[in-house]
This record gives C-alpha cells, structure tokens and sequence, in this order.
C-alpha cells in the first residue's frame, strides 16, 4: 500500500518539476502573471471578458507580457507604437498564423485566415484581386449593397411602427452581400437553409470565443474525446462545408469561364489556369475553406457594428439630428447615398468610425506566431511563440484618444470640421494580415449607414406618421444589442 503511495506522490512531483523545468520563462521572455502547473494562465484570465481581462494585465506586467495556457506560451501585445513595431515594422516576423487545433481539425491548413506559407499566399493574393474587381471594378457591389436595403427597408415597413429586434434583420441584410459575392445570388429573409446559416455562423463564432475553445487548443488529444460545445463547433464547421459543398456542385453544373458571375465561378477559372503547376494550391477543398472564411470575416463583423451604430443613434439623438441633418443637405431625400458621397460628408463618416471604435468588434484580432527570434520592447519572444494583438489596449488608449471611453465623432474631426483618419484606428489590425475584407466592410457599413438615414422619411412613411426621425433609432437601437 505505502508502495503505491509512494510511487503515485513521486509520479507527481515528476510530473511537476517537468513542468516547472519546461515551461519556466527564459530571462530575455516578457514576464507575466505566475502560471499554475499543467494548465498554466487559462484560469488566470476572464474569458467571459477576455480583451478587458488582458488589458488589465497589461498594467500591471507592461505592454509586452506573457501567459501560458496550458503547454503553449503566448505574448500579448498592447499599445499602438508595440503593434505598429511588430505587425508593420516588423512584419515579416509576425506574418504566419499559429497551429489551432480546434480550427486545423477542420481547416486543415486550407483557406485564407488561418493558412500559412505559399497557400496563404497565393489564396489571399487571388482574394484581394476578386474582392477588388467584384467590389470597385465593371461588377461593383454597390449597387447590390443598396438593393439589399431595399429588401431590409421593406422588410421594416412591414414591422407597421412596432418596435422589433433588428439582430436577424441586419445579419440577414450583410450576410447576403458576401452572398452575393460568393455565390451569385441572395437568399430570400425567410429561407430555411438561409436561416439555418446564420445560426450556425453566430453559434460557432461565440463558442470559438469560448473557454472551451481554449482548452480544445491546450489540450487537443483529452478534449477531442470529451464531449462539450468544442464538439458542437467542430460538426457546425462540417455542416457549413457541405453547405458550400452543395453550392459548389450547382456552379459547376453551368460554370461558364467567359461569364464569371460571382467569386466561386473566378475560383474555378483559378483552378483550371493552374491545372498541373506544381506549387499551386488552388482545389476545390481550398474554395470551400476560402468561402467560409469570408463569411465568417465579412458578415458577423459588419453586422454586429451596424447594430451598435443603432445604438449610439438611440442613445445619442443630437448626434444622429446631425448626421441626418448634414445627409439632407449632401444627398437629400430623391436620391441613393452612393460611395461618392463619403468626401462631402465627414459628420457622418466620422460617425461611423467612431461606432468602428467604441464598439469594438474584434478586440484581440485574429493570433500571430513568430516566424523567427524577435526583439521587441526589450525582450526576446523566441521562434514559434503566438502572439496576441491587444486591439482594445489602442482602441481605448487614452494617449491616443481624447475621450476613450465616450462616444465621440470629434476624434475623427479636426477643428474646421473635416475627417481625419487617425493612426491608432486600427479595428481591422494592421500590417501584413490586415482584414482582407476591409474595403469592403467600409463600402457596406457607409452605404447601410447612410441608406437608413436618408430613408427614414420613407420608414416613417409606412407607419402613416408624420416624420419623426429619432423614433426610428429609438425602436431599434433599444433592441440591437
């Protein structure tokens, strides 16, 4: 009996001193919070609030600190000046992505977010010059973005004046533009496949934001045989595949590569022109992935800003009085908002950048991993470390921010009134893995925003009332988020 004793006390102060021994931190590592053996600083951090959670670290152990969750160490990097050095300056260092377990067992490496090398290369590179043309060439979506209001604009006048959730609405509204975009064509409101997308989006997005989804990456060999949300997020990735599986079998029934009508029919044309290349990456397996990764960057993201701009319309009525007010003036009521338009209007353009700021979306961005030894901030992160940029840390800065934590246009105004870009505002990341969907989240969040405000007159007018614009955000507002 005092054998076994023995032996199970010494099997745990081996397995603690080996823990101790590997994943002690270097001299040159960036220090952070103690770490618990085996499973390190998961407990350490709130992940209920995880971005709030790792910029109150941020001030106690610096802007370059470390955590270790579970055998892996990461660095989170805070502050606009450390991510400009590290995902601009030095940007080569920082350009791959990190092995996930719990997106590789799906991905597989495939795509364009969470690829690396010469796939991620050749698919973002193929996907900035088909976003490009289908965005601003011959085949803009303009157009498509404000006929899609059209359809959102009808779907609130049948509403009659009552007071609805507009979260289905809008995500139906955005996600139909990547729609239109991928497969050629939109999904009616109401579509049960349609439906059953967006649900499906919206779950595997708020589990893989999840504590479970961090210890499925910790500890991939234990969780893959427990059961748990990590399972639920690994059959919805499965279910979204044969999804786009099934839209991809329709296009090549009638695939014309004269007529490329949308961004899998110039997929298609890819393969074929690379057939028999020995470095090309471009299969159907790697279509499927590049699909749902615009979804997934392009659709919630859009969304989820649009209804915090809801929002702030609701709570703060003088500044939505004068966003309409300068809208009447440029635009007017006869005529839609057009691209054109965003020089004439910086009230509003600044309007929207700050709802960009204060809401937040994607405050930690997607990870990084080291490519090679990199000096940063007086320290040493070695070779194969991931790194994790603290968005919220520069959002929020205020040494960057006259009022941080207010909503205020006037940090995108100088004093005569005109837009200005400010350095810090970095809610798309910055330096070789920008969002690739940037131009356009910024075409669709202008043309929806400024589409629902010149409009209103025409909401108010379903309602049978005269035009009392600030209701409109009220009903709204109240229910987006």
């Amino acid at each position: 009996d005092w054998d076994v004793r023995s032996l199970l006390l010494f099997l745990v102060v081996f397995i603690l001193t080996l823990d101790y021994i590997k994943n002690r931190r270097p001299v040159s590592f960036p220090p952070g919070p103690w770490a618990l053996p085996i499973v390190g600083n998961i407990f350490t951090v709130d992940h209920s609030r995880t971005h709030e959670s790792m910029t109150q670290l941020s001030e106690r152990y610096g802007d370059v600190y470390s955590l270790r969750m579970g055998q892996k160490w990461m660095v989170v990097l805070n502050r606009f000046e450390v991510l400009k050095e590290a995902l601009v300056t030095q940007g080569d260092g920082f350009a791959d992505r990190p092995d996930l377990p719990l997106v590789d067992d799906v991905a597989h490496g495939q795509g364009v977010a969470f690829s690396n090398g010469n796939v991620w290369k050749q698919h973002r590179r193929f996907a900035l010059s088909t976003l490009k043309y289908f965005g601003f060439g011959k085949k803009s979506l303009e157009p498509v973005i404000l006929g899609e209001f059209a359809h959102c604009a009808k779907y609130i006048c049948n509403n009659k004046g009552r007071p609805f959730n507009p979260h289905l609405i809008v995500n139906n509204a955005v996600s139909n533009i990547i729609c239109s975009l991928v497969f050629g064509h939109r999904f009616d409101y109401g579509d049960e496949k349609f439906m059953k997308l967006m649900k499906w989006f919206d779950k595997a997005l708020r589990i893989q934001g999840s504590l479970w989804a961090q210890l499925y990456n910790s500890f991939p060999l234990m969780m893959r045989c427990l059961p748990g949300p990590h399972q639920t997020f690994l059959q919805i990735l499965k279910d979204l595949k044969d999804f786009t599986r099934e839209e991809l079998k329709k296009h090549k029934q009638n695939w014309d590569p004269s007529d490329l009508r949308d961004y899998i029919d110039c997929y298609l044309n890819e393969i074929q022109t690379n057939e028999g290349k020995a470095d090309s990456s471009f299969d159907e397996e790697n279509l499927i992935m590049s699909v749902l990764d615009l979804f997934a960057a392009g659709s919630e993201t859009t969304a989820t800003t649009l209804r915090w701009a809801f929002l702030y319309m609701a709570k703060y009525p003088e500044i939505q009085a004068k966003v309409q007010a300068e809208i009447d003036c440029v635009i007017g009521q006869s005529k839609q908002p057009s691209t054109e338009d965003r020089p004439s209007l910086p009230y509003t353009d600044a309007v929207i950048h700050e709802v960009q700021r204060i809401s937040n979306i994607v405050p930690l961005s997607l990870p990084h991993v080291t490519t090679r030894d990199i000096q940063l901030g007086g320290y040493t992160i070695p070779k194969g470390v991931t790194i994790i940029p603290n968005l919220t840390s520069v959002l929020f800065d205020k040494n960057e921010w006259e009022t941080p934590y207010t909503f205020n246009p006037g940090h995108f105004l100088n004093e005569e009134g005109k837009f200005v870009k400010r350095a810090a505002f970095i809610p798309f990341s910055a330096g070789k893995r920008v969002c690739l969907g940037e131009n356009l989240a910024r075409m669709e969040l202008f043309l929806f925003f400024t589409s629902f405000n010149a409009a209103l007159h025409l909401l108010h007018a379903c309602r049978g009332e005269a035009c009392n614009r600030i209701s409109f955000w009220h009903y709204t507002g109240t229910a987006a988020i």
